[in-house]
């Protein structure tokens, strides 16, 4: 590797009975070679021991994985806030963002991080140009297809977001995008994060391009993703599009009082 990666990245992954899947997702991101890297594991006191596993690997990867273990579940969302910002605040340049169900193609990485250099956001997107064209090779059931495919369309009709994959969990952040969009004032707890973080860096500007991937289907263990989280998704960000519109509004009548009164 040259040193287009000699700033310090780190992998952000929420985890909650992940025992089975995160030794070898470990490996695999360890045996990419990336300069300066570390892993950032924030479980929720899974009942399944995942936190020992993640300290097991820590001691294997001679400590350049730290653990972060929350009293309980607490939804994904606020595990990627929590990591997001502790990330940054210890020095992370570019954050990567993953789930630990191996559903993610690891290999994608390196050319991902290569395409920071030219955006803010890189989204490792299920869709290359629509919201139902998956990338060829995709083992998705058609149920979760249908579930996820129409719930990103609904999302972005709604809240106006050009994105084409809303919810995806696997990205390549700048660390100013984190420093900058007040992860504070994000409202969903859960899976619906991803297209609230979605909305919020098209309406701070940041430049967000997709990097077409293929998903693959969790072998071990369940899906967590269901109608319910659509649902807060849309909810949520039916609100904050009312509130921009409202906004826009206001200083748009802001502005021709100024304009008439001059």
């Amino acid at each position: 590797m040259t040193d287009q990666y000699s700033n310090k990245i780190t992998a952000i992954i929420p985890t909650y009975n992940e025992a089975s899947n995160l030794s070898k997702l470990v490996d695999q991101l360890f045996e990419l070679n990336l300069p300066n890297f570390d892993i950032l594991i924030i479980d929720d006191n899974s009942p399944d021991k995942t936190a020992k596993v993640a300290e097991n690997l820590s001691s294997q990867y001679g400590g350049k994985i730290e653990i972060i273990v929350r009293p309980q579940k607490a939804g994904l969302g606020t595990a990627y806030k929590q990591g997001f910002a502790h990330a940054v605040k210890s020095g992370s340049k570019h954050l990567i963002q993953l789930d630990a169900d191996l559903s993610h193609p690891i290999s994608e990485i390196p050319i991902m991080l290569e395409k920071l250099k030219t955006a803010d956001v890189v989204v490792g997107s299920r869709y290359t140009d629509s919201f139902w064209h998956f990338k060829s090779g995709s083992d998705w059931p058609l149920h979760r297809r249908l579930l996820s495919s129409i719930g990103n369309l609904a999302i972005r009709l709604i809240s106006g977001i050009e994105v084409h994959d809303t919810t995806s969990g696997f990205k390549a952040i700048r660390n100013n995008v984190i420093r900058n969009i007040k992860l504070e004032t994000f409202i969903c707890k859960g899976f619906g994060f991803q297209a609230e973080m979605a909305f919020k860096c098209q309406s701070k500007g940041y430049k967000t391009i997709e990097h077409p991937i293929r998903f693959v289907n969790r072998s071990k263990g369940y899906s967590k993703m269901s109608t319910f989280i659509v649902a807060e998704s849309i909810w949520v960000l039916l609100r904050l599009r009312i509130s921009q519109m409202k906004k826009s509004v206001f200083l748009n009548k802001k502005l021709k009082n100024r304009i008439f009164s001059d």
